[in-house]
């Protein structure tokens, strides 16, 4: 298939104008590094994922690890790197994890009130937003039911956010490097949040790109995006984003993610 022309996007980590901003910045300037002309687009909310990253033009783009770690078809889509995130729940590797949140004047006011709340989730394909607090919840339930069914979907974030602060949740999860870019450049989203808990860290979500880029194109935007780190404009850059630097993960390293996923649906039904 012949392609002329490569996108740039952000979609799962534009969670603000401000951050959007600041992957616009990023993505100019791997485009310039790498020699690789990016149309970078928004994609907005609610266009749905899943047919973004079937997209022929992908040229960097942001997706979750765990459809990733389904897809078995020739048509999957091939890791550039993943970022490293500077907060501690990363442990300076590729990894991320999902923020256990409740409202701060709500009726959740410690993590043993879990188990009889009312969860929310954002879709079934997502590891930070259903399979992560799905995991979280299953052990805290140590065999027994759940109390109350969950609530979804919510999409993405935002509608987390709103659930919350509308009380037609009590605890949902967000992905913890999308709160540490809103904090960064939205505090007042997670104003009056309260984090009683943050989900184990797991691969996180990787910049691909379509398979049927050229090899040249991805051997330039990889390499350009594993060496940001070592020039000052793209450690500004980083930094404008909690990021340290990128890292390139295996695709086997994923595959946790569907073996968790497994083992949950095998004892947690109602979700």
């Amino acid at each position: 298939m012949s392609v002329t022309k490569f996108i740039a996007c952000s979609r799962m980590y534009n969670v603000s104008a401000g951050a959007r901003a600041r992957w616009d910045d990023l993505f100019a300037w791997l485009s310039g590094q790498a020699g690789v002309a990016l149309d970078i687009i928004a994609y907005a909310s609610p266009a749905p994922l899943p047919e973004l990253w079937k997209r022929p033009d992908m040229g960097v783009v942001f997706m979750c690890g765990y459809p990733l770690s389904r897809w078995c078809d020739a048509g999957r889509p091939t890791i550039l790197a993943a970022p490293v995130a500077a907060a501690s729940w990363a442990g300076g590797r590729p990894y991320y994890a999902s923020h256990i949140v409740v409202a701060a004047d709500g009726p959740i006011k410690s993590a043993s009130d879990l188990t009889a709340a009312i969860w929310g989730w954002t879709v079934r394909d997502s590891q930070s937003g259903y399979h992560a607090p799905r995991r979280h919840l299953d052990e805290l339930l140590a065999g027994n039911a759940p109390e109350q069914s969950p609530v979804g979907p919510l999409l993405n974030p935002t509608g987390v956010l709103e659930a919350l602060r509308s009380g037609r949740i009590d605890v949902g999860a967000i992905d913890a490097y999308a709160y540490e870019l809103l904090a960064l450049h939205e505090p007042d989203a997670v104003a009056g949040l309260q984090i009683l808990a943050t989900t184990k860290p797991t691969p996180c979500p990787p910049l691909v790109t379509s398979p049927y880029a050229p090899a040249e194109m991805v051997s330039a935007l990889r390499q350009a995006l594993l060496r940001t780190h070592e020039s000052q404009d793209g450690r500004a850059l980083l930094h404008q984003l909690g990021l340290v630097r990128f890292a390139l993960p295996d695709l086997a390293d994923y595959r946790i993610l569907a073996e968790r996923a497994d083992a949950v649906d095998q004892r947690l039904a109602v979700w």
